[in-house]
């Protein structure tokens, strides 16, 4: 983790650089120099504006650390953009998706809760005084707080910290652990996904469903494209916005009580205000699906969403340390061991149910990154899929705190013999 003052600490200053990036990115992206075309074949945009901040972050010029801007995008860009993302989206098509997506997910999630423990057994027989410690510092305890973030989100994690003792150095180190090796399985998720059909095809993968809902999509949005006015934009935003307020007074009121008068329901993670902020969010949006405000994706819709979305993957892109696996290396191959043991279960259930790759991505990440970034996954394959990552995050709530809880006990085990 970083421990020494940025060299620009002041808010305004750092999303102004974010929005420059982004602006570079897309403008290059969009650019038909024979240079930036061959260039953007090899590196997906997406992945620029994901790894330019992070190196910014790793040499200290800005940091996610400081930086109060990933709590603002999360908190208010993102319940917005999934408002914008899912206002068109075709309910009916997401569900004729078919079984796939959630065998996916639980295998994501079987991964992590089978991969943590596997990890440790593995550095074990070579390295035992990395998984060793002693009272809180037992490192089996900090990472029962990993199986907690990768299943399910920073609620869980909480959770598997007050449930399993960590010390605070321990948790600390932790932390750099989660965020770099689920960042950089971030990354490569989003480089594929520029190109799904090499897995698709390797793995004899149909995904005739995903891009009928795509076409499907595609074709209403240019059957309603329309130059947008003023008035088209302040719709958007105000709808969009709207329903994040409208969702953080629903969480305010809602979780508190939940977590007093129904605390058997906490290890659902009912009682956290962001778990119900995207659950109001995502709603509100399938429910406008339904009504004329569908209408305004002529005007731009799920553009407006991207853009909100891709100042969060800035953001996210700001909280990566790169330099951070120097501070405890044999740590990071604990968690990369891990993270190998996820994708090897998910790929071998991919490639005997015939997957499409966007399901593994997908799934993967509503396990691993939550709402805050399977959207994002799944936006990279194509804008009309978000909110299949949505729900799959959602789902990664209900089982986040029974997954993570195993896993712990399963990491105790195989430590302690």
């Amino acid at each position: 983790m970083q421990e020494h003052t940025p060299l620009i600490t002041n808010d305004a200053v750092v999303l102004g650089i974010l929005l420059a990036i982004l602006a570079l990115v897309f403008s290059t992206s969009a650019s038909k120099s024979i240079f930036w075309t061959k260039f953007y074949r090899v590196v997906p945009s997406i992945l620029l504006c994901y790894f330019i901040p992070a190196l910014l972050n790793s040499f200290g010029l800005i940091s996610g650390e400081y930086s109060r801007l990933y709590s603002m995008a999360s908190q208010y860009l993102l319940p917005t953009s999934l408002v914008l993302l899912t206002l068109s989206i075709d309910f009916k098509g997401i569900l004729k998706l078919g079984p796939k997506a959630l065998i996916m997910f639980l295998a994501g999630t079987l991964g992590i809760v089978l991969g943590g423990p596997l990890a440790v057994l593995i550095i074990s027989t070579f390295a035992p005084e990395v998984v060793g410690g002693a009272g809180p510092d037992e490192v089996w305890r900090g990472l029962a707080t990993i199986a907690g973030s990768w299943i399910g989100g920073g609620a869980n994690q909480a959770a598997m910290l007050e449930t399993f003792g960590a010390s605070p150095a321990l948790f600390s180190q932790m932390i750099a652990v989660d965020v770099l090796v689920a960042n950089v399985w971030m990354a490569v998720l989003l480089y594929w996904a520029a190109k799904p059909e090499v897995i698709d095809k390797l793995f004899k993968a149909d995904s005739s469903s995903i891009h009928e809902l795509q076409d499907k999509v595609e074709k209403y949005r240019a059957g309603i494209m329309k130059i947008p006015t003023m008035a088209d934009t302040m719709k958007i935003f105000g709808i969009g916005f709207a329903i994040t307020g409208f969702a953080h007074l629903v969480a305010d009121n809602l979780a508190p009580f939940i977590g007093e008068n129904y605390p058997v329901l906490k290890q659902y993670s009912l009682d956290k205000t962001f778990f119900w902020i995207v659950i109001v969010a995502t709603t509100g949006g399938l429910i406008l699906s339904f009504t004329k405000a569908r209408n305004l994706e002529g005007a731009g819709a799920s553009r407006l969403g991207s853009v909100l979305l891709y100042v969060l993957v800035a953001t996210i892109g700001m909280q990566m340390d790169l330099m951070a696996v120097f501070d405890n290396p044999t740590l990071f191959l604990v968690g990369m061991v891990w993270m190998l043991m996820h994708i090897m279960i998910m790929l071998i259930v991919a490639y005997f149910i015939k997957a499409p790759f966007f399901f593994v991505a997908v799934g993967s990440q509503a396990n691993v990154g939550g709402a805050a970034s399977a959207p994002i996954v799944a936006s990279a394959f194509n804008p009309s899929l978000a909110p299949v990552g949505v729900l799959l995050a959602v789902l990664g709530y209900a089982v986040g705190t029974y997954g993570a809880y195993l896993c712990g006990l399963l990491l105790q085990l195989v430590s302690t013999n």
